[in-house]
C-alpha cells in the first residue's frame, strides 16, 4: 500500500504560524523543535461535506499531549480552528480532505536539546489535503515487526507526539516483507497497534480491541467503541494476544487516515476465510453514516 501522489495537490496552500504559503514555499526554521528533536505533538483530522469528524476530540488531545510536553505556550483551540478555516478557504476545499495539524515547541535560539531554549512560542502548521481514505477496501496484508512499542513509563504513548521512528522501522519492515503494514507488540508481547492504527479482532459476534497502554487514545478507535455499544455489539478492552488475532473471525484497522480497513491475512495466516466480514461491513457503514451526520461545520 503506497499512497500516491494527488493532482489536486500541486498548488496546496499551507499554513505555517498564520501564513499562508504555496507548498513549495513552505518551510520550517532549522531551529524549530520539529527538526532539532521531534519535539512536537499532531492530530489527523478528515473533513466531510464542510464538517470536521469530532474535531473537538482532536483538539483536545493534541491539548493534553502539549500539556504532557511542558509546552509553555499553547494557542487557543479557537485560534486553531480559524487557521484551518482560512487554510480550507484558500484551497477551497469542502469534502474528501485530509488535514495534518502539527504544533511544535517552536523556534530555539541556538540547537540543542534543552526546551529553555525555545522562548518565542509554538509553531502551528496546518496542512489539508485532496486525499481519500488510504487503505484497500479488499483487505490489508500484515506482518508482525520485530520492533516493539515502549511502555509507558519509558515513552507514553498517550502522549501523540511526532517521534514516529519506532513506526517507522516497522513500516520498514512491513515494506520489505511485501505488507501494507506491520502489527507492533509491546515488551510484555501483548498487541498494541500496527505502526499507524488501531486493531479489533471478531470472534463469534463479539469484538476485542488492544487496550490503550502502549498505543495512543485513537479517536476511530473510540468511535468504533461508541457505535458498538450504540448498536448493543459486545465490544472489550483488553491485553491481546497473537493467537487471538490468529484464530479470529475478522480483523479491521481504525484511523482517521484509513477509516476502517479490514485485514485479510497476518504473517501468512488467513484471517477469517479471507474476505472482508460481515461485522468490519456493518461497522464501516455505521461509520460512514456518522461522518455523514456529524462534525463541526468549518467551511461553507
Amino acid at each position: 500500500m503506497l499512497q500516491q501522489f494527488n493532482e489536486k495537490n500541486r498548488d496546496l496552500i499551507v499554513n505555517i504560524n498564520g501564513r499562508l504559503v504555496h507548498r513549495d514555499d513552505a518551510g520550517i526554521s532549522p531551529f524549530d523543535s520539529a527538526v532539532q528533536g521531534g519535539d512536537a505533538v499532531w492530530e489527523g483530522l478528515r473533513l466531510y461535506s464542510g464538517r470536521i469528524f469530532k474535531l473537538h476530540e482532536h483538539l483536545d488531545r493534541l491539548h493534553r499531549s502539549a500539556v504532557a510536553l511542558s509546552f509553555p505556550e499553547i494557542p487557543s483551540r479557537e485560534k486553531i480552528i480559524q487557521e484551518i478555516k482560512r487554510t480550507l478557504t484558500v484551497n477551497r476545499m469542502r469534502n474528501g480532505v485530509h488535514i495534518r495539524l502539527t504544533l511544535t515547541r517552536g523556534l530555539k535560539v541556538t540547537s540543542g536539546m534543552d526546551p529553555r531554549l525555545n522562548q518565542s512560542g509554538p509553531t502551528l502548521i496546518v496542512l489539508a489535503e485532496h486525499k481519500a481514505p488510504v487503505y484497500s477496501k479488499s483487505g490489508l496484508k500484515l506482518i508482525t515487526a520485530t520492533v516493539r512499542r515502549p511502555p509507558p513509563e519509558i515513552l507514553d504513548a498517550k502522549i501523540h507526539h511526532a517521534n514516529l521512528l519506532n513506526s517507522i522501522l516497522a513500516k520498514i519492515e512491513a515494506n520489505d516483507a511485501g505488507a501494507d503494514d506491520a502489527l507492533m507488540l509491546d515488551t510484555r508481547g501483548f498487541i498494541a497497534e500496527t505502526n499507524a492504527t488501531h486493531i479489533f479482532i471478531v470472534r463469534k459476534g463479539e469484538l476485542a480491541t488492544s487496550r490503550v497502554v502502549s498505543c495512543p487514545q485513537g479517536i476511530t478507535r473510540a468511535t468504533v467503541i461508541e457505535i458498538c455499544a450504540a448498536e448493543k455489539i459486545p465490544c472489550t478492552e483488553t491485553d491481546l494476544i497473537l493467537h487471538a488475532v490468529y484464530g479470529a473471525d475478522e480483523m479491521f484497522c481504525t484511523g482517521t487516515m484509513g477509516e476502517l480497513a479490514g485485514v485479510t491475512k497476518i504473517d501468512n495466516r488467513t484471517i477469517g476465510d479471507g474476505r472482508i466480514g460481515p461485522m468490519t461491513k456493518r461497522l464501516s457503514e455505521l461509520y460512514v453514516r456518522r461522518t455523514a451526520d456529524e462534525g463541526v461545520h468549518v467551511v461553507d
